[in-house]
């Protein structure tokens, strides 16, 4: 199948600004894509790009006083399947993970293994390890909180959302990743597009997506507690440890969002064609 796709961002600074953009595809997905694409900036400004630690693509460019407008467009293809599941597929003793899985059994900025420790294993200890423990921690998650995009708060963390039991996709993210991570399951947050493809049409704005990968039986596999389903046409852009190594925009200074647009959706028709009328 082919996935229309892109963004129209802009931010406004008072002066001269360093900002570091995670806005481009994960080069996993680059083969797939079947027309160019670029980061697009009005006005035109240097941009150069670098691979992080974590193999996603960053953007660094200066933007200058006044606005500064992002765009992109592409047409890629996806396989059209949902994402994979593995009923049997088993947890990985600690002692025999690859050494570069570590990382995502650790604690970090937004998901606080200490502080949930305790409540993942009260809540799950008694659960089959393995995939049925995830699939229990995506339950959990999916019912315990309430989505909003009303709710939406950059520096709300796992254990924050926990108690609130609100939030927005990167919230269902972060608490489930950090009880996956308590129970000495390796899990990894990722962002990206996700269009309502297969599904019925989500009567909210479009926004990029935030869902997250574990390692189970020697592989990663995607899951989504805010949904808590399998989806069709996920489309990467970055994974890290939680949302501070993976967010679209760090501005060095003074930089406001003044517009944000997203797009995503099965394309039909040519794909030329499609592109020159985009």
């Amino acid at each position: 199948m082919l996935i229309r796709a892109g963004f129209d961002i802009a931010f406004n600074a008072p002066v001269p600004t360093p900002l570091l953009l995670m806005l481009s595809l994960h080069p996993s997905r680059l083969p797939d894509l079947q027309t160019p694409h670029a980061l697009v900036f009005d006005p035109p400004v240097p941009a150069s790009d670098y691979t992080d630690g974590f193999g996603n693509i960053c953007t660094r460019v200066v933007a200058p006083p006044g606005l500064l407008r992002i765009t992109n467009q592409f047409t890629i293809t996806d396989s059209g399947l949902p994402d994979a599941t593995a009923p049997d597929a088993r947890q990985v003793p600690v002692e025999d993970l690859p050494s570069d899985v570590l990382v995502y059994l650790l604690g970090s900025r937004y998901c606080e293994t200490d502080r949930l420790s305790d409540t993942a294993w009260s809540l799950f200890g008694q659960t089959a390890p393995g995939w049925a423990r995830v699939q229990a921690i995506l339950d959990y998650t999916h019912d315990r909180i309430t989505f909003g995009y009303e709710f939406a708060r950059s520096t709300r963390t796992a254990h924050e959302a926990f108690m609130e039991r609100q939030g927005v996709c990167r919230d269902f993210a972060h608490l489930a990743v950090t009880l996956c991570r308590c129970m000495n399951i390796p899990a990894r947050y990722c962002t990206g597009y996700l269009g309502d493809i297969g599904v019925p049409l989500d009567e909210n704005p479009m926004d990029f997506s935030a869902w997250f990968d574990v390692y189970l039986g020697g592989q990663w596999y995607t899951c989504d507690a805010r949904h808590n389903r399998q989806r069709i046409g996920r489309l990467l852009m970055a994974r890290g440890r939680d949302a501070t190594d993976v967010a679209i925009s760090t501005a060095f200074g003074s930089a406001w969002l003044a517009g944000f647009e997203v797009i995503t959706y099965e394309q039909t028709g040519d794909v030329h064609s499609a592109a020159a009328t985009a």
